[in-house]
């Protein structure tokens, strides 16, 4: 009797730890990723194939043209390997100078080639180009960077090109020039080869696009562009860089603004020493720094960013701007944004409005983990977007080389902030699936800050005049799919970057795909405001924050662990954060945009940082001011981070000099 006892206990024990087990991997699985809901096919290139994405068209009947930076354009047959079969590679043309960007039109395929717009057609059906035709040609100087992007598509069946600054003239190699027309241009073209220039004030505009009948692109961030984002270009437009008004007063500009009202406002700080250029370095705690914005009234055609993508969060090199129009084949998103990047190997997501007649909006994470650099796209029949990659000379988060790859929507509705609309007193989120409304009634829910960028010559900008969202309150709709958010100091011209952690999935309990949203608010609009007897203003207690906070290290297996060390040099202690602790600093400063652990992206992995053998207080040092000839092999210079925490980048420093 005493044996029996004793087995059924043991068996208890042993059923309530499986219980236990269970329970958790339940728990686990309740976090998805992007995968679940939009899987990722990767398109195999025959040995020999080089299939560097610099431009993307769909077909009428599936098929898919590839123009490669190698020169070549491949139409690729049955790209989706339907009935287990490979896809087949037909080389249309050949012999182009780096071409970016391809469009059809009437049976024949149209591409920006360094100097030119060519149009490639097949007149005897077999899928090879016999005519090579120059629509219209540019000038080139020998500088590598004149990239020439597009065409895209006009609504009168014109061709819109974009055309990259060159670099270096009287060995400023950082600073953005134009030695011939039209470069820092947008043009256009017609089909018997009329051109007429459209706006100036680009600088690497990698990505023009056509949204609801009128033209945008995407820039990077560098000098004069504080950080990447889309803007709006209606004819006559200046957008921030001043080197394509070298041809502002060419007959046929519609561009009024002059280089002389650009400088007569913005310091170029060219200064002289030893008889060599000095490269501009940000000012910290500049006192009255320049903004773009302030620049609206006295730059004729200024045009502010529709949408900042966060250099280093959202992307660190913008290309293509495509517009969801599958009806719905690509999931919950019709009609809205997506923008590749090529150093991050991702794609964002982006939704716009118009406010007191100017464009504004809000941008969003979408996938991440192509192979290599997002460049050019473009969706099929079925609703599938095709995704060229390319990263030579680049680099790209994506280690491969190049690639063809396509996403698709798996059918499953994924969690996510469909929409944010700014308010007169704050925003509305509009989600794709109902939200617990317990979790969303407390403030501690959300937090939010705004900033803005530099206008001046140096590489970038840091996040400026950071300040923390003062929320009132919030509002739950009844039907658990929109949250007004209440904000008493929202900033005209601001960046507002608002993360939603507490937010629940009412089904599942999982939290928003991607938490945070970055709203460019250029005008703040009239309406109604939320009576504040109708918000919520409830907090976490003490022990409800506790839970919370206990959830969310749930699955961190090192969490209970953390080492200690002193830095090299024995000046501070400080603790040595394990790599599950330190992701979410590397997260939000935006150091994972350039940087892994144990593999070279944009700039160094963090073991080669950890052998160079800084103190911790070293490497804090070049947080806030990088050093970029310390690492001379990488093209992209880092951007000044002195907007990270002190403490937090001590302990960033601790953790990269543990790898060593």
């Amino acid at each position: 009797m005493v044996i029996v006892m004793k087995i059924f206990k043991n068996t208890h024990i042993i059923l309530f730890a499986l219980f236990v087990l269970s329970t958790k991997a339940v728990n686990a699985q309740v976090a998805p990723k992007e995968s679940d809901f939009y899987r990722m096919t990767t398109v195999p290139t025959p040995e020999g194939v080089q299939l560097e994405g610099g431009g993307v068209e769909v077909l009428q009947d599936g098929s898919v043209a590839i123009a490669t930076r190698r020169g070549d354009v491949w139409i690729i047959e049955n790209p989706r390997m339907e009935g287990g079969t490979k896809p087949n590679f037909k080389l249309f043309a050949s012999g182009l100078h780096e071409p970016l960007g391809l469009v059809q039109k009437g049976g024949s395929l149209y591409t920006a080639q360094r100097g030119e717009l060519t149009k490639l057609t097949d007149t005897n059906g077999d899928r090879i180009a016999d005519e090579y035709e120059t629509i219209y040609a540019w000038p080139l100087s020998t500088h590598y960077h004149e990239y020439s992007f597009g065409p895209v598509l006009g609504p009168d069946n014109s061709f819109f090109v974009t055309m990259n600054v060159a670099f270096g003239l009287d060995g400023e190699w950082w600073r953005g020039d134009s030695r011939v027309p039209w470069r820092g241009w947008m043009i256009k073209i017609t089909e018997d080869g009329e051109m007429t220039p459209w706006a100036t004030g680009m600088r690497s505009p990698a990505g023009p696009g056509m949204i609801d009948g009128e033209m945008f692109y995407a820039d990077n961030q560098g000098d004069y562009i504080g950080s990447g984002g889309l803007w709006h270009v209606p004819k006559g437009a200046f957008i921030a860089h001043p080197a394509g008004l070298n041809w502002a007063a060419e007959p046929g500009s519609p561009v009024k603004m002059r280089k002389e009202t650009f400088f007569a406002n913005i310091d170029s700080r060219q200064e002289v020493v030893n008889g060599r250029y000095v490269k501009p370095e940000n000012i910290e705690n500049e006192e009255d720094p320049d903004f773009v914005y302030e620049m609206k009234g006295k730059f004729p055609g200024q045009q502010l960013p529709a949408v900042i993508l966060p250099h280093g969060i959202l992307g660190i090199s913008n290309s293509q701007v495509i517009v969801d129009q599958t009806g719905g084949k690509f999931g919950p998103f019709e009609g809205q944004v997506f923008i590749g990047d090529q150093g991050q190997s991702k794609i964002m997501r982006v939704v716009l409005e118009k406010v007191k007649g100017e464009y504004q909006g809000v941008a969003f994470d979408f996938r991440t983990g192509f192979q290599s650099g997002v460049m050019r796209m473009d969706y099929d029949q079925q609703g599938n977007m095709f995704v060229g990659e390319t990263n030579r000379g680049w680099g790209s988060a994506g280690g491969k080389n190049y690639g063809l790859e396509y996403i698709s929507w798996t059918g499953k509705m994924p969690f996510e902030m469909k929409t944010v609309t700014a308010k007169a007193d704050g925003f509305e989120i509009e989600f794709t699936k109902p939200i617990d409304k317990e979790s969303a009634q407390y403030l501690d829910s959300y937090y939010g800050k705004s900033y803005v960028y530099k206008y001046h010559p140096v590489y970038g900008s840091p996040q400026t005049n950071l300040e923390d969202a003062k929320i009132r309150g919030v509002k739950v709709s009844e039907d658990g799919m929109k949250v007004r958010i209440v904000v008493d100091n929202i900033r005209q011209y601001y960046v507002h970057e608002f993360t939603m952690d507490g937010i629940r999935d009412k089904e599942t309990g999982s939290g928003v795909l991607h938490p945070v949203f970055y709203y460019n608010l250029n005008n703040i609009p009239e309406g109604d405001k939320v009576p504040a007897s109708e918000l919520s203003t409830k907090r976490l207690s003490k022990s409800q924050k506790a839970k919370r906070k206990a959830t969310s290290q749930a699955f961190d297996a090192d969490a209970d662990n953390p080492n200690k060390t002193v830095s090299k040099f024995g000046v501070t202690e400080i603790p040595v954060l394990t790599d599950g602790q330190i992701e979410g600093l590397l997260k939000m400063n935006t150091c994972i945009a350039c940087h892994q652990k144990d593999k070279r992206v944009v700039g160094p992995s963090f073991q080669e940082v950890a052998k160079r053998n800084y103190s911790n207080e070293k490497i804090v040092e070049l947080i806030y001011r990088p050093q970029p000839k310390n690492w001379p092999e990488y093209a992209t210079p880092m951007a000044p981070m002195p907007h990270v925490p002190k403490d937090q980048a001590l302990k960033i420093a601790a953790w990269i000099n543990s790898l060593n």
